[in-house]
């Protein structure tokens, strides 16, 4: 028996900075899990990840991460995706310079 589908975010690496980004619904890349299209239809996530595969001028390493639906947009469901999310674990730079600053 087939496992059940759970919703999906499609992920990669932006090209040029390295960065970690989400497809959104508008199909613009967003560094902001928030941002994301939470994907919960099995079909539509192979046909949005197929699309982000095309788009190799853009990112790299494009794949399906689980996501959980909660008030602020997609959040992750595992360890790995949490910390991408979060950003290099340097402070100095990316989406951890915020929490410095604040």
């Amino acid at each position: 028996m087939p496992k059940p589908f759970t919703p999906k975010v499609v992920t990669a690496n932006a090209l040029l900075e390295g960065e970690v980004v989400y497809l959104t619904a508008d199909d613009t890349w967003s560094p902001r899990l928030g941002d994301a299209e939470l994907i919960d239809d099995e079909a539509h996530a192979q046909i949005r990840l197929l699309d982000a595969e095309m788009r190799a001028d853009e990112v790299v390493g494009v794949y399906l991460a689980d996501a959980a639906v909660s008030v602020q947009g997609p959040r992750p469901v595992h360890f790995r995706e949490t910390f991408r999310a979060t950003g290099p674990s340097n402070y100095r730079h990316g989406k951890q310079e915020e929490i410095t600053a604040k």
